[in-house]
């Protein structure tokens, strides 16, 4: 186990000289992300890194807040994103949701468009490197492409279970930093309630970590 995780240490180090540290500051656009754990991980390693979302914040820090939509902000003149990772909502895009889609023409409909909201910020030409992060989706995979990642919070210091899905260009996929053994499943141990949507989509310290040590 100890020479294993020395393995994954080791990998750390070859992931940020492969992605140059210290590199300069890059503009960051973190979209559907109120949380702002994702934005917080870049603006300790110096970027100019905003989230936004049409909910209000609850990360802090609303100075480095945009609450607009998505598309007027990346369309903005004169902002220039160097990076976007965006979080598009997966409640009708997840493999947990499917069993839910037999026989309800709503939901299909709202599938529909949530998967055209996603492959709308995908497909964004201005901007140089895109991650696109969502949960397991069957759908995706079947209709659209396979994932270019699967990671859990695990491979990165958090001890949880959570398949988490990049779809990524002019990126490359993130080295594991830290492989912890114990692994408990994130979201089923969740109590229900009217935020447990919300806790469960969020990013995990760890891989917001990795994505501003090795894409920063």
């Amino acid at each position: 186990m100890a020479i294993k995780n020395e393995v994954y240490r080791k990998s750390t180090y070859q992931a940020r000289a492969f992605y140059g540290k210290g590199s300069k500051s890059m503009k960051v656009l973190v979209a559907c992300e109120e949380s702002q754990v994702v934005c917080k991980a870049f603006r300790d390693r110096g970027h100019e890194a905003y989230s936004c979302d049409v909910q209000e914040c609850s990360g802090g820090h609303p100075e480095w807040h945009i609450q607009d939509d998505v598309f007027k902000v990346i369309h903005r003149r004169f902002w220039n994103w160097d990076l976007m990772i965006a979080h598009p909502p997966c409640k009708y895009l997840a493999w947990s949701g499917e069993r839910w889609m037999k026989n309800n023409k709503e939901r299909v409909e709202q599938r529909r468009e949530a998967f055209e909201f996603l492959k709308a910020l995908y497909y964004q030409r201005d901007i140089p490197m895109i991650c696109i992060e969502n949960s397991l989706s069957l759908f995706l995979e079947r209709t659209w492409q396979k994932p270019d990642q699967k990671i859990h919070p695990y491979h990165f210091g958090d001890p949880f279970r959570k398949t988490t899905c990049l779809w990524l260009r002019g990126l490359k996929p993130l080295i594991p930093t830290d492989i912890t053994f114990r692994r408990e499943p994130a979201v089923h141990n969740m109590w229900p309630g009217k935020d447990r949507d919300k806790l469960r989509a969020k990013t995990y310290p760890g891989i917001a970590r990795a994505m501003a040590e090795q894409w920063g």
